[in-house]
């Protein structure tokens, strides 16, 4: 097990504002990787992001790993209004989201943009100044949640790692993980045509529980429409494929992730786990998958 990354959700009942969680998990850890999957852009101020997250990022030592993007369902309607966004003229509320991720991105590489006071508080560096703190690094732990194959092309090319989570746009008829493998396969073709000159990291997301004991089975045991992928709308005009869940005796579930292709072809599995059901069970299930299930995988 080698991080946790936490969702963000707005006008949710839960923790949705990250950096002070993540600083705070930055400051009681050592070595485990700490990330979100994923901040919505179109909430963001891509400035005041970028001094939090390199505040955050050096508390940590380092070790946040940001997953991005333009986000997902929300609880209410176009909740980024309320905190004070627009999309400009000829951009919906997508285009925003990302036209935010760009600049926050530019922030992170820490080229001085803004002119310096001559009368200032401080004593300045010379040139033009940039956001504070700065963590060297940070822009090369940045990911994208892309829900399409086009937005993981983009990510691809603008040099972010890619996030690839249980839903994605139904764009072929296939199942869901033979969608997503070809989605990664389109990020990696975009990379090498920008020249990138780092190895992108990837992950995919998944809903895995080894049955091993009753409480498994009383929970994920029952089979019925979550052994499927599931198809539904987002909206009016846009088809989804939610990928299915694996629940099955540990023998069982390896051979059923074992033909998963997305999985082969990511180097980052997310677990998403049931944090309703309370820490004992959730670490149960967690250390059901590290000790019957990965070491049949070749999993670390």
């Amino acid at each position: 097990m080698d991080g946790a990354y936490f969702r963000v959700h707005h006008f949710a009942r839960q923790l949705s504002s990250p950096f002070p969680l993540l600083a705070a998990v930055g400051a009681k850890t050592k070595k485990i990787e700490i990330g979100t999957a994923v901040i919505d852009m179109r909430y963001e101020n891509p400035h005041y992001m970028a001094e939090d997250a390199g505040a955050a990022d050096l508390i940590a030592g380092g070790r946040l790993q940001l997953g991005i993007s333009r986000g997902s369902p929300e609880q209410v309607i176009d909740g980024w209004r309320y905190f004070g966004y627009e999309p400009a003229k000829s951009e919906d509320d997508a285009e925003m989201g990302r036209r935010h991720a760009r600049q926050f991105l530019e922030l992170l590489g820490g080229k001085g943009f803004a002119k310096p006071n001559p009368r200032p508080m401080f004593p300045n560096p010379p040139g033009m100044l940039r956001l504070e703190p700065y963590s060297e690094g940070l822009r090369d732990r940045i990911w994208w949640g892309a829900a399409s194959n086009a937005t993981a092309a983009w990510a691809g090319k603008l040099g972010m790692n890619l996030q690839s989570s249980t839903l994605k746009f139904d764009e072929t008829g296939e199942p869901f993980h033979v969608q997503q493998a070809a989605q990664i396969r389109g990020f990696r073709a975009a990379w090498k045509e920008a020249g990138h000159t780092r190895i992108p990291r990837i992950s995919v997301s998944r809903s895995i529980f080894a049955l091993v004991d009753d409480r498994d089975r009383y929970y994920f045991g029952r089979g019925g429409r979550q052994d499927a992928d599931q198809i539904g709308l987002l909206d009016e005009s846009t088809r989804a494929i939610f990928g299915r869940s694996y629940a099955a005796e540990p023998d069982v579930l390896i051979e059923q992730l074992r033909n998963d292709e997305a999985i082969a072809e990511a180097d980052t599995l997310l677990l998403t786990v049931p944090n309703q059901l309370g820490v004992a069970y959730c670490s149960h299930a967690m250390e059901a998958i590290l000790t019957k299930v990965a070491p049949g995988l070749g999993w670390r």
